[in-house]
């Protein structure tokens, strides 16, 4: 919903109604990850996109139904469906998509979500998508992680799906929930989907050169909040870095240590440290080493790399510690201008997040996506 929710909120406000079309599972080498939406106004028009055009024909008319009258319906299409090459999808995936009426009716706390998200607040959004009785098809239950809105029809399941859904929540995960009718954990017949709107991860890009120019682009690109940050001001300007979020002059080491101690850092940032100079790389990366965060990667030649690598070592850093940096940080793609370097970043990143192997996907068999 978040690619969206502008438009959704929009017309929420005016009093429109939308049938709202959302990825809640996928399988395979589905096009779109959970979450995804597509708006049917009540004009016509289709906004956003389930499937990268595979199946948007379908949804579009499930969605003017559901304008129309009809009750909200889960749907799967994939290649094992009579229907398949009906509807497109031909890519070798499964969908499981969700069309739903929304508006000021069915959905009264939407405005609530949409400050939220803007707020950078964590909410996560549970939906009812398959239940024996149709009429609970289609609630909502907001939870935040200190306060809920909302209910799902009975204070047990409530109880089940806040505690479910704040686990995901913590882990920026979207997706299904099965239990029984009455909230039982191991019972079947009730699918609930929680949709996850956490705050995006950071990306914090330590020296301020052509390179980080680079990487800076990668990373708002790749759905980062993205901060570039050099003690040197004549180099760390908005002018230099325009478009990027956060344009910061102090030492590395020392602004890394504030914002940890400020609780501005998750398992989700990625520190790229690309100043491949040793009075600012080895400070800051043995703050870093030592921090709970996703990825630590530092830019230079092997030999900058042992240097560094022995510099940090008479710090006290152990060897535990150094094995968590990538350095040479990037894949092998033979980068070498700084936006090809941006690129060879930017893919350890995704290979790192989903398992990936970082070769060429004609030379492998099995399944495209790892999670699946």
């Amino acid at each position: 919903m978040r690619d969206v929710l502008d438009d959704l909120t929009k017309r929420w406000e005016a009093g429109e109604s939308v049938g709202l079309g959302t990825v809640v599972a996928t399988f395979r080498s589905a096009p779109r990850p959970a979450g995804a939406s597509m708006l049917v106004t009540q004009e016509g028009e289709a906004v956003g996109s389930v499937s990268g055009g595979c199946v948007e024909g379908a949804v579009y008319e499930e969605g003017t139904t559901v304008l129309e009258g009809s009750e909200p319906v889960l749907r799967r299409y994939g290649v094992s469906d009579d229907d398949a090459f009906a509807v497109g999808l031909t890519c070798g995936g499964i969908l499981d998509i969700f069309v739903e009426r929304i508006d000021r009716e069915t959905f009264p706390d939407l405005d609530e979500v949409a400050a939220s998200v803007r707020a950078e607040e964590p909410v996560a959004v549970a939906t009812v998508i398959e239940h024996p009785d149709q009429a609970k098809v289609g609630t909502h239950l907001l939870i935040w992680r200190e306060r809920v809105r909302g209910t799902l029809g009975a204070s047990r399941v409530d109880d089940a799906v806040v505690d479910d859904a704040r686990g995901m929540l913590a882990s920026g995960r979207s997706g299904v929930i099965e239990y029984g009718p009455e909230g039982q954990r191991r019972g079947e017949g009730m699918r609930v989907f929680v949709n996850s709107f956490e705050p995006p991860p950071r990306m914090l890009v330590f020296g301020a050169i052509d390179f980080a120019a680079a990487m800076a682009r990668m990373g708002a690109f790749l759905g980062y909040r993205v901060t570039v940050c050099d003690a040197r001001p004549v180099f760390a300007t908005n002018s230099r870095f325009p478009g990027v979020d956060d344009v910061v002059v102090d030492w590395p080491h020392r602004y890394l240590a504030n914002e940890a101690e400020e609780g501005r850092l998750d398992e989700r940032t990625a520190i790229m440290v690309l100043t491949h100079d040793p009075k600012f790389d080895v400070p800051v990366l043995k703050e870093a080493l030592r921090m709970d965060v996703g990825y630590i990667g530092a830019m230079g030649s092997r030999r900058t790399h042992e240097d560094r690598m022995n510099r940090l070592r008479e710090e006290g850093v152990t060897e535990e510690e150094l094995a968590r940096v990538s350095s040479p940080i990037g894949l092998d793609l033979g980068a070498r201008t700084p936006e090809e370097t941006a690129v060879s970043i930017g893919a350890e990143l995704i290979a790192l997040r989903w398992g990936g192997r970082g070769v060429r996907l004609s030379d492998v068999e099995g399944p495209i996506h790892h999670h699946d």
